[in-house]
């Protein structure tokens, strides 16, 4: 195992997920970062209280005031099993949809799929967690998706990585390293790069000490269906996500400036 970076954060001010997907990308700085659902993270970076946090991809889409880390991202290229609509009636039959609030990109991804399909259900917010069970289509994301999943609910399981890949052939991005441009950050790049290539060079290792899921899922999730990479064909996904979401408004969608 390579030994472990000697990381500091200074006087920098990062936030994380608190999802497994995004363990290898901390390594080295878990103590020094906030981790708070990825809905938080946005409004705490885009309000100046952080300087750089891994946000939903839509954060840096809908608003044109960021630095994505280039290289570096959560994607899969194809089934995710962390982002994905249970139901119980055919696609087509559903009128309503409860939806974790925690992330805008799922939420979008799902709207986005649907109205592929020319479906456009009533989206409405998941009151909690415990009701998930009871109803007939949720949209859950991260941990709280996996643990759903892993409950052998009498569901449809929709996922929505899987289903991205099958309809474009792209790989999807969930999450970027998003840097405010307001302040000077060679520095804080630098570091984060350095805690992913720690967290990916001893991957094993962080599959094994991680304590959500048992091993095997472990294995599997950060092993084969998560990646890291933020290459040419991740920013193929990307473009045509934010595509998608032009064409379907109301806002303006905004190309991502990307940072050594």
């Amino acid at each position: 195992m390579i030994r472990p970076p000697v990381l500091s954060l200074g006087g920098f001010r990062v936030g994380s997920v608190p999802y497994l997907n995004a363990v290898p990308l901390t390594r080295g700085l878990e103590s020094q970062i906030s981790f708070v659902p990825p809905s938080r993270l946005a409004v705490q970076l885009r309000s100046g209280q952080l300087d750089a946090a891994l946000v939903s991809v839509t954060e840096v889409l809908f608003n044109d005031q960021y630095d994505v880390l280039d290289g570096i991202a959560v994607a899969s290229r194809g089934e995710v099993r962390s982002v994905l609509l249970a139901h119980r009636q055919p696609l087509e039959q559903i009128r309503e949809i409860f939806c974790d609030t925690a992330s805008l990109t799922s939420f979008n991804l799902l709207r986005v799929l649907l109205a592929e399909r020319g479906l456009r259900p009533e989206l409405k917010p998941l009151p909690d967690y415990e009701q998930c069970a009871r109803l007939d289509a949720v949209l859950l994301i991260g941990d709280p998706a996996i643990r759903f999943l892993l409950s052998r609910p009498d569901h449809h399981i929709l996922d929505l990585g899987a289903d991205w890949r099958a309809r474009t052939g792209l790989p999807f991005v969930y999450a970027v390293w998003a840097l405010r441009r307001s302040s000077e950050n060679a520095q804080l790049r630098q570091i984060l790069r350095a805690s992913r290539d720690y967290g990916l060079a001893n991957l094993d290792s962080v599959i094994r000490e991680a304590t959500d899921f048992d091993l095997e899922f472990r294995q599997n999730y950060l092993g084969r269906c998560v990646h890291y990479r933020l290459g040419s064909e991740e920013k193929k996904g990307l473009a045509k996500f934010a595509e998608l979401l032009q064409s379907q408004g109301p806002g303006p969608v905004y190309e991502p400036r990307f940072v050594e």
